[in-house]
Order: C-alpha cells, then structure tokens, then sequence
C-alpha cells in the first residue's frame, strides 16, 4: 500500500504542470489564439520563481513571480499577434525560443543551488487515511489550485455568459464583433490567463517537483500540454483525464527502469513523447470529430472594421 501510495503521488506531481499548462491553453484557443510558446512561458516561470523563491527565502512570493513571468511573455505575444497581427504560429515558436535563451541567462547563476520548496498541505486525521491522505489533503497548494482551475474554467465556459461570448469568438470572430463583442479585448485577456497559467506550471516544476534551477526544465512539457488540448477536444474535464494519462506514463517509465526492465534507458525516457506522438496520430484519423470540436477561428488573424 505504501508503494501504491508513493506512485500515486508522484503521478500526480507529475501530471499538475501539464494540467495546469493545458488549461491555460485551452482558454487561449477557445478564443481563437493558437500560442505555442507555452514551452518558453512555463521555462521563464520555472526560473524566475527558482529565483525570487531562493533570494527572498519565500516559495510563495516565488510562485507569485512566476506567474507574472509567464504573464507578461503572454502579454508580449498578444501585442505581437493582436495589434500587429503578426502570425501567431512564428510568433508563438519564437516566444519558446527566447523563453528558453533568456531562462538559461537568468538562472545561469542559480544552477546547482539548492531551492526553496513549497510547503505541502497537512490536514489533521485526514492526511493520515491510508492510500488517498496524502493523495487528497497532503499535497502543496499548486495541485490544490489545478483540481479548483479545472473546476473554474469548465463553469466560465459552459455556464456564464463570458464564457458563450469567449467561445463564439472562437468559432466566428467576424460574427461576434459584428454583435458588438470586444474582440480583441476578449483575447487579450484569454492569452494573459494562458501565460499566467504556463507560469504557474512552470513554478510547479522548480519549486516543488524538483526544488532546483535545471536549465531547460521543463523538457518538452508545453509541447505535451498542447497535445493534451487537443487530446481533450478543448474539454476541461478532458484535460484532466489526459494529463493525469501522461502523467502516468512518465512515471511508469521511471518506475520500469528501477525495476529493472530490459528496455534501453533512452526508450523509456521518450516513452511520455512517443505517447504523445501516439495520440495526435490517432485523434488525427478522426477528421470528422475533430473538425467538430475545433474553434473554426483557431490561428486565425482579426483586424476590426474602421
């Protein structure tokens, strides 16, 4: 039971910045933006919240800087792509690679040092119940805030008037500016909850799943996020259910080379980016499904009427 919780936890440590991540990008793309840089936002979140955590001695003002971090990138590319209408694919891979440069700068210095980690939560009684305690009321408050984004952002969508509007622009930009919808007000605001979510993700990684500055940190983890959207048809729930999935693979691979399986190291490392592959060639097959579900505005570029 003990080893059965250990797993569990860990798969959960794991799966948390890819929920997260995915969820911000959701948002994003349920507004019509396609932004791929959620890679260089999560990275940028990584290192300044390794950063502001180890020089003010505080995980929480850390985590907040995170999430400014990944915000103000968000923002960033929100001017590039929505009031200079740059092209959001370019625009969204540049974001990744300056990300990734201008993190290796920053936490240059940081390497090596030991980090500042995020208390967990200890509930009295309850994070004593064997198998689910730790799981359910022991975890840090960033797992805490994914189960409450997951919650937050399928009632935004789905249930408030927002959300109807969000999802119209979406599906008709030309339709709902011509409505009287705020287009690019709409989508301002959609990316900037991406990013700060890519930042949050990336706090996650540097502070609590491993509570240390590693250049390149987040190893592909925007780019499975991105899968994951897609994975889930832009459901939130869906989200939920695909990253906890990968989670799962990329703590099964860690495990089988503990115990010993005869399989080369290299292959069970690219086991979570393999699955991922999987996936989307498989969703892929379904055009039918997939059209359905897809915003029909997604990457598409909006210059109001004058």
């Amino acid at each position: 039971m003990d080893m059965t919780q250990a797993i569990l936890l860990t798969i959960a440590t794991a799966a948390t910045p890819l929920l997260i991540a995915a969820l911000g990008e959701l948002v994003a793309e349920r507004s019509g933006v396609l932004n791929l840089g959620v890679e260089g936002m999560m990275v940028m979140g990584a290192v300044t919240g390794f950063a502001v955590a180890y020089t003010t001695g505080n995980a929480w003002l850390g985590m907040f800087a995170a999430i400014l971090a990944g915000a103000a990138l968000a923002l960033l590319f929100a001017f590039l792509t929505l009031t200079l209408v740059a092209n959001q694919v370019a625009t969204g891979l540049a974001l990744t690679i300056l990300g990734l440069g201008a993190s290796a700068v920053i936490g240059e210095s940081f390497v090596g040092l030991p980090g500042v980690k995020l208390p967990s939560l200890n509930i009295p009684y309850l994070s004593d119940v064997p198998l689910i305690g730790k799981l359910l009321f022991g975890q840090d408050v960033i797992f805490y805030i994914a189960m409450v984004l997951v919650i937050g952002v399928s009632w935004f969508l789905f249930r408030t008037r927002a959300g109807l509007q969000l999802r119209s622009i979406g599906d008709n930009h030309s339709s709902a500016h011509a409505l009287g919808i705020n287009v690019v007000r709409t989508r301002y605001l959609a990316v900037i909850f991406g990013g700060a979510c890519a930042g949050l993700a990336g706090a996650q990684l540097s502070l609590v799943y491993v509570p240390q500055w590693v250049e390149n940190m987040s190893a592909g983890r925007g780019w499975i996020a991105l899968a994951l959207v897609v994975f889930a048809s832009w459901r939130p729930w869906r989200v939920l259910i695909g990253a906890y999935l990968f989670g799962a693979v990329t703590i099964g691979q860690l495990h089988a080379q503990a115990f010993g399986i005869g399989l080369p190291s290299q292959f069970m490392s690219a086991l979570p980016y393999l699955a991922t592959i999987v996936v989307l060639v498989v969703i892929s097959r379904n055009r039918r499904l997939t059209m359905m579900n897809t915003p029909a505005s997604l990457g598409k570029s909006f210059v109001p009427d004058r």
